[in-house]
C-alpha cells in the first residue's frame, strides 16, 4: 500500500517556536529522529534539516533559519528519552560536528533489524515489509540546503521519521522474543561509536588514492600537485572534491601528464566545463609536479607481527562461522576493531577481555570462552 494521508509536519524556523517545542517534548519517552544534509552538493556538508516525530506529531526543524538551536542539546542528551534513528551513524556525526550535540540513548532500527537477521534493511524496505507502507526515496540525494523546501521535500523528510516509533516497537518485541535485547544494546553501542574527522585538508592524503608502488616518484609528485589544486577548486566552487574531479581522473592525469589544456578534454571524470574554466591551472599543476625536485615519500606502513595476523585470521574465521549459524552478518557478532584489539592483546582470561571496545558484558559472557580458545590456539 502507499503511505496514508498525513497531516503536514510542523515547520519550525524560529528560535521561540523551537524553545516551545523542546519544552513539550521533554515529557516524551521516545522520539523518532533523522537529519538531512547537503554533503553531496557542497565542499563541506552541513545539517540542513532535523526531523522529529512522536506518536501524535511530526516536526521539521530548520537549522539554516534558526541562529541558535542549542535548546535541542539537552533533549538529545536526556537519558530518560530514547532517540530512535534508522542507520544513525551519519546523523549522529552531523549533530556532533555541526552543533556539538551528544545523543543518547539511541535505538537504531537498522541495527536492530540486523541483529534479528533481516537482509532488506533500508528504511523503505523495512517500512514496506513490516508496516505495508511505501516510502519513495526520490529525494535521498537532494540538495537540502535549497530554500524554500517544496511540499514534496517536506513530506519526504516527514516520512523518514513518522513511522520510526511503530517500526521500533515491532523490532523491540522481536528482539525480546528471541532473547536478543541485551545483544542489540551492545550492537547499538558499536554503531553509535564514532570519531568526527577533522575538516583540515591533508595534502598528503593523495596516497590514499593509490598504492605507492604503482606510481613513479615523478608521477607521485604530479598527483600531489593535482590533489592540492582539486581541493582549492572544490572550495572555490563549493563542491565535494571527489565529485568535482574523480579520483580516477587525478590518477590518469598523474600517469599520463598531458601537456596543455587541449589534451585535458576527454579525460573521464574531468568535466569539460572545468577544463574550460581552469584548464590552465590544471596544466600548470601537472608541469610543476614534473619539474619538482622534491619527490613525495610514501608513508611508512607499520608491519604487523605475523603472530598477531594469525590470531586475527583465526578470529575472523570463528566470527564467520558464528554469523552463519546465527543467520546474521559477521559484524553483528564482533567488529573488526574488536578482533584486532583481541589479537594484539592475546587475553589469557575473561577478565582480560574487559575494557576491549565492542566487548560488553553480554558478548564477554556469550563469546568469552570461545575467544580465549581461538587466540590461545585452542580452536573454537
Amino acid at each position: 500500500m502507499t503511505a496514508p494521508s498525513l497531516a503536514a509536519a510542523a515547520y519550525i524556523d524560529a528560535e521561540r517556536d523551537l524553545n516551545q517545542l523542546v519544552g513539550s517534548l521533554r515529557r516524551e519517552p521516545r522520539i523518532g529522529c533523522d537529519t538531512e544534509s547537503n554533503s553531496l552538493h557542497a565542499y563541506r556538508g552541513q545539517t540542513c534539516l532535523i526531523q522529529l516525530s512522536t506518536p501524535d506529531r511530526d516536526v521539521l526543524i530548520d537549522p539554516l533559519r534558526i541562529a541558535d538551536i542549542s535548546a535541542l542539546g539537552p533533549l538529545f542528551a536526556d537519558p530518560k528519552i530514547e532517540k530512535v534513528f534508522h542507520a544513525s551513524e551519519y546523523d549522529l556525526i552531523c549533530l556532533k560536528r555541526d552543533f556539538d550535540f551528544d545523543v543518547h540513548p539511541v535505538f537504531d532500527t537498522m541495527a536492530a533489524a540486523r541483529v534479528c537477521g533481516y537482509t532488506r534493511i533500508g528504511l523503505g524496505n523495512m517500512l514496506e515489509d513490516l508496516l505495508g507502507v511505501r516510502h519513495s526515496k526520490k529525494h535521498q540525494t537532494a540538495d537540502w540546503a535549497q530554500r524554500p523546501l517544496s511540499a514534496s521535500h517536506r513530506r519526504y523528510a516527514q516520512m523518514d521519521t513518522h513511522y520510526l516509533l511503530p517500526l521500533r516497537d515491532i523490532l523491540y518485541a522481536e528482539l525480546g522474543r528471541a532473547g536478543r535485547l541485551e545483544e542489540a544494546c551492545e550492537y547499538f553501542a558499536d554503531v553509535t561509536a564514532f570519531e568526527v574527522k577533522s575538516h583540515e585538508f591533508d595534502p598528503e592524503g593523495f596516497w590514499d588514492l593509490c598504492r605507492p608502488k604503482d606510481l613513479s616518484p615523478r608521477q607521485a609528485a604530479v598527483l600531489r600537485e593535482l590533489y592540492i589544486l582539486r581541493d582549492e577548486l572544490a572550495q572555490h566552487y563549493d563542491r565535494p572534491s571527489h565529485q568535482l574531479i574523480a579520483n580516477k581522473a587525478l590518477l590518469k592525469l598523474a600517469i599520463t601528464s598531458p601537456r596543455g589544456p587541449r589534451q585535458l578534454f576527454g579525460v573521464s571524470g574531468l568535466p569539460p566545463w572545468l577544463v574550460r574554466q581552469n584548464g590552465d591551472e590544471i596544466s600548470q599543476a601537472i608541469a610543476h609536479g614534473n619539474r619538482s625536485l622534491a619527490r613525495p615519500q610514501p608513508p611508512r606502513r607499520t608491519t604487523i607481527p605475523q603472530a598477531i595476523v594469525d590470531r586475527y585470521t583465526a578470529l575472523h574465521a570463528w566470527r564467520r562461522g558464528v554469523a552463519l549459524s546465527r543467520g546474521v552478518e559477521s559484524d553483528v557478532i564482533l567488529s573488526k576493531r574488536s578482533m584486532w584489539t583481541i589479537a594484539r592483546r592475546k587475553p589469557a582470561s575473561v577478565d582480560d577481555l574487559e575494557g576491549i571496545p565492542g566487548l560488553g558484558p553480554w558478548r564477554r559472557a556469550t563469546y568469552g570462552a570461545d575467544l580465549l580458545s581461538v587466540v590461545n590456539g585452542g580452536g573454537g
